[in-house]
């Protein structure tokens, strides 16, 4: 070994869910595969914007392909991050000093020193991106590719200066301007977050309209996730059971975050035994690992659920109610944060399975954590449940905490269903269908019983409950009109019916 030379011992590879891939220390695919069109708008020296969710793998494939472009000799090219200046959302003079010192840095560690470029000019305020990256351009001995990324991140006054830079500097490209550039970020331009009039977003991409194309990333598909996974068991011996394999792509739908988080869980925490092998079983339980931390992933998507664009798609949904007249900005703007997708069958559904559960649980909370203490009566001596002391626990529970909690539902059509959620986080989960009877709408009943019948039927029981919540006006007061009486489903199945 070379005297002063890096050694590294051999790691074994692991499932990243934080930050950037790279082929030596992660299980990866290949980056460009899911973006085959950038190279040729590279070609044809086009500015274009790639945005798609957080975490599925933007940064990794453009850094990647930076790294590739220098490389191979044609071009000079980097990735380089405008997150910083958000820091300064009122000052556009000091988030651009702040974005240019992040620059330098990054540029040290990407590129080799005789690529490295002069140091920034001076510049009055709001022109500094712009001449800094017009210097950059005319001292790279090849024509310049630059990517920048968490573009979204600034709003208002900075973004907008940002954009208009890029679009003064553009006419200019290749020789005092970068050939070809890229906006990075979550969404897409007329989405990027500016006071303007009514709206908190652009509207419009006119400050950016020399963009040629707006690109996205896919999901992995149920193919890549095993390809992924096999590298896994290539590196350390430990293989996935097909039906594992299965439910990871079925619970995920490909979400590259969920793919890599359900495995690093499974095989680090689970079955850290590489002798055994990852079952079907393995998998669901990730999944409440997962959903029971809120980590930092779903964590940030629930921030988004109170983002009223967001809840103008996503409350008729959970409250299975038309859309009606949504604005098709606000329908592109919630698939592409990736909560929502088109269903094989038509119409919108929430993107995967593990996000059906974290979008009523995070709308929830507020109800849990307002709930009063709740003795355990519903609990045998012997610790099994006693489905009439529960049926009378909620029903006390309904008529005194009820109508308060209604108030604390972030999404008011579907509040009862987050009131019975909360009381059921405290209990247990069972054989349960829940109604809401609308104003002009029949009694739910005979739905209810005939739905309650199939998930009975499913589950091997021969009993269950139907809650019907009656948001009819002119209703008596909440205390008046709970109750519970019992029913039949069409089968012979006995079910209590409660009333509120």
């Amino acid at each position: 070994m070379l005297e002063g030379a890096c050694y590294r011992p051999f790691m074994p590879r692991w499932f990243n869910t934080a930050g950037p891939c790279n082929p030596t220390d992660h299980y990866m695919l290949p980056a460009m595969r899911r973006l085959p069109e950038v190279r040729r708008l590279i070609e044809q020296e086009g500015y274009f914007v790639v945005h798609a969710p957080r975490q599925v793998g933007k940064t990794t494939a453009l850094l990647s392909l930076a790294g590739e472009l220098t490389a191979e000799g044609k071009y000079v090219s980097a990735l380089v991050s405008m997150e910083v200046g958000a820091a300064f959302p009122h000052d556009i003079g000091a988030a651009e000093l702040a974005v240019l010192e992040d620059w330098r840095h990054a540029l040290r560690t990407q590129l080799p020193s005789e690529l490295h470029p002069a140091p920034f000019p001076e510049a009055p305020e709001g022109s500094r991106i712009g001449s800094a990256l017009t210097a950059w351009a005319e001292s790279s001995p090849k024509p310049l590719v630059v990517f920048l990324d968490e573009v979204d991140a600034l709003r208002d006054g900075v973004l907008v200066s940002v954009l208009r830079q890029l679009r003064s500097g553009y006419r200019n490209r290749p020789e005092h301007f970068p050939a070809s550039l890229a906006l990075i970020g979550l969404r897409d331009v007329r989405d990027y977050k500016v006071a303007s009039g009514e709206r908190d977003y652009l509207g419009t991409a006119s400050p950016f309209n020399i963009k040629v194309r707006s690109l996205t990333l896919r999901n992995f598909t149920a193919e890549e996730v095993a390809e992924l996974y096999t590298q896994h068991t290539t590196d350390t011996g430990q293989r996935f059971e097909p039906e594992a394999l299965c439910l990871a792509f079925e619970l995920t739908q490909g979400q590259p975050w969920l793919v890599n988080a359900l495995a690093k869980v499974s095989v680090e925490e689970l079955v850290p035994d590489t002798a055994q092998p990852i079952r079907r079983e393995d998998i669901e339980c990730a999944r409440r690992l997962l959903i029971e931390r809120r980590e930092t992933h779903l964590d940030s998507l629930a921030e988004r659920l109170r983002e009223p664009r967001v809840r103008r798609i996503l409350e008729p949904m959970l409250a299975g109610l038309s859309l009606g007249d949504v604005p098709e900005d606000d329908l592109r703007f919630v698939q592409d944060l990736g909560l929502v997708r088109m269903a094989a069958t038509g119409g919108l559904e929430i993107a995967n399975p593990i996000y059906r559960e974290i979008v009523p649980r995070t709308l929830a909370y507020t109800a849990v954590a307002s709930l009063p203490r709740l003795p355990a009566t519903w609990l045998r001596a012997d610790g099994r449940l006693d489905t009439g002391r529960l049926m009378e626990a909620f029903l006390a529970f309904w008529r005194q905490h009820g109508q308060p909690l209604l108030g604390t539902a972030p999404y008011h059509e579907i509040a009862p269903h987050l009131v019975l959620m909360a009381f059921l986080h405290r209990v247990a989960n069972g054989a349960l269908e829940l109604k809401v009877w609308r104003e002009g709408s029949k009694d739910p009943l005979d739905e209810g019983l005939a739905q309650l019948d199939g998930y009975l039927a499913g589950l091997g029981l021969e009993s269950g409950w139907l809650v019907i919540f009656d948001r009819r006006s002119e209703q008596p007061p909440i205390a008046e009109r709970t109750h519970a009486t019992e029913a039949t489903t069409p089968a012979g199945r006995r079910v209590t019916v409660l009333r509120a």
